[in-house]
């Protein structure tokens, strides 16, 4: 193990990941109206404050997402992906604000990121995919922030504008992060950037998602090695939101897992909850897991973490619908922490979604939810969380705002049973402007 990372999720704790009724949510049903029906909508992330809040702005409240045209094959959409804005005057009625760039940003497309609202300005954290000046298209990726935005409330909704100043953060250093050319792993990740304010210090720091090179000592194979997902840091000597320094990861999951997806913080009762996307197909071999919300638990953000509920998993997908939410999103909301995330893949049980690109292009429009999901309820309990229920998609609570009693069945219970996926008649319509549409 290496002592410069800060913790390791080990085999030994990741063999134990099972589906249990306290972790899986429930089947989704596709909704019966969107608001984003013209567009792709995939990762999601809410304007917060420094302090980690869901910032109000003139009333209302603020999501981020990437998004891409409704009629593109769903695979294509990471290739144009472009990061949109929507607003909400009471966390339920959400309208579309269009694109936060009006051209400008860095790369050949946007990916995720998180966005920060700091005494009236806003700063987007983004991956700046791909080399902008290539004729292909390619994989670069780097953390970067486009500065000087403001928000201001017009005659009928939000508007987001200014004169954006675009700027690459920090590259891999081939010590703590691995670069693209050190890469032997099935896939290369340095991305997701998103700020955190330690309430312990008032220092900054933006976490993102990295691979970090495996010593040979470590005690698994070479192919097991080449897994090998980080959550990363870098911290602020300022405190301005556009300088950083890069530190040593805070965990590691060498011969564990290759992706550690859009890493973010939730302090509670004094413990900090470190929490992860991953996905079945990047754990290492002979080990299994699903698409998930994964999570550790620490006593400070460099503390040891541990991970939640023994294995790390917190949320993941019924067995009948393995693929019908991904990018998961949390965040606290009175006695419980709230998770958010995009409806993905529905009326699909398949082994992996390899399989998707057999199906006819109809057929794959149809299959792809690409909306918001319904907000799960976690409760939490120091080292340990259960699902207790959702609340209907894109609904992001007020602060304060109360919430129907949870839900003590344990809703994930029924899913665990091999049943068919409950969707209804099999699909639904979205109309869109752009030619794409759904049945």
């Amino acid at each position: 193990m290496r002592d410069d990372v800060g913790a390791t999720w080990s085999r030994t704790q990741a063999a134990d990941i099972e589906r249990r009724a306290d972790n899986v949510a429930p089947v989704i049903d596709p909704p019966e109206t969107d608001p984003a029906e013209d567009v792709h909508v995939w990762d999601t992330w809410l304007l917060r404050t420094r302090r980690g809040a869901v910032a109000s702005v003139d009333g209302y409240r603020v999501a981020l997402s990437l998004s891409a045209p409704a009629s593109l094959l769903p695979g294509k959409r990471h290739d144009t992906a472009e990061i949109r804005y929507f607003y909400s005057p009471d966390g339920r009625e959400w309208h579309d604000g269009g694109p936060v760039f009006d051209g400008g940003a860095l790369g050949q497309r946007q990916w995720a990121g998180s966005a920060l609202y700091d005494d009236g300005d806003v700063y987007v954290y983004y991956t700046a995919a791909g080399d902008g000046d290539a004729d292909d298209l390619t994989y670069t990726q780097r953390p970067a922030v486009a500065a000087g935005g403001r928000l201001a409330a017009t005659g009928d909704g939000l508007a987001l504008e200014g004169a954006w100043r675009h700027e690459v953060l920090f590259e891999p250093d081939g010590r703590w992060y691995e670069t693209k050319a050190q890469s032997e792993g099935m896939t290369y990740t340095f991305r997701d950037p998103w700020f955190f304010e330690d309430p312990a210090t008032g220092r900054a720091h933006l976490l993102f998602e990295a691979n970090t090179p495996v010593p040979a000592a470590e005690g698994c194979d070479a192919e097991a090695r080449t897994f090998n997902g980080s959550v990363g840091v870098a911290v602020s000597p300022s405190g301005e939101p556009t300088e950083w320094e890069l530190r040593p990861p805070l965990v590691g999951a060498g011969c564990v897992n290759q992706e550690l997806e859009r890493p973010h913080v939730v302090v509670r009762d004094g413990r900090y909850y470190l929490f992860v996307s991953s996905h079945a197909h990047t754990f290492a071999p002979e080990l299994s897991g699903y698409d998930g919300l994964y999570g550790f638990v620490a006593d400070s953000l460099r503390g040891e973490y541990r991970p939640l509920n023994g294995s790390g998993l917190v949320v993941t997908n019924p067995a009948t619908a393995p693929f019908q939410a991904y990018s998961w999103m949390a965040f606290p909301h009175r006695e419980e922490v709230l998770v958010q995330s995009f409806f993905n893949y529905f009326d699909f049980d398949g082994e992996s979604l390899d399989e998707i690109a057999g199906l006819s292009a109809d057929e794959q429009l149809r299959r792809f939810g690409g909306t918001l999901a319904p907000t799960v309820r976690l409760a939490v309990d120091g080292d340990r969380t259960r699902v207790v229920g959702t609340l209907d998609g894109w609904r992001i609570p007020l602060p304060g705002e109360p919430l129907p009693e949870p839900d003590d069945r344990q809703p994930g219970a029924a899913v665990l049973a091999d049943r068919p996926v409950g969707v209804g008649d099999g699909g639904y319509r979205r109309s869109s402007r752009t030619g794409g549409e759904r049945e």
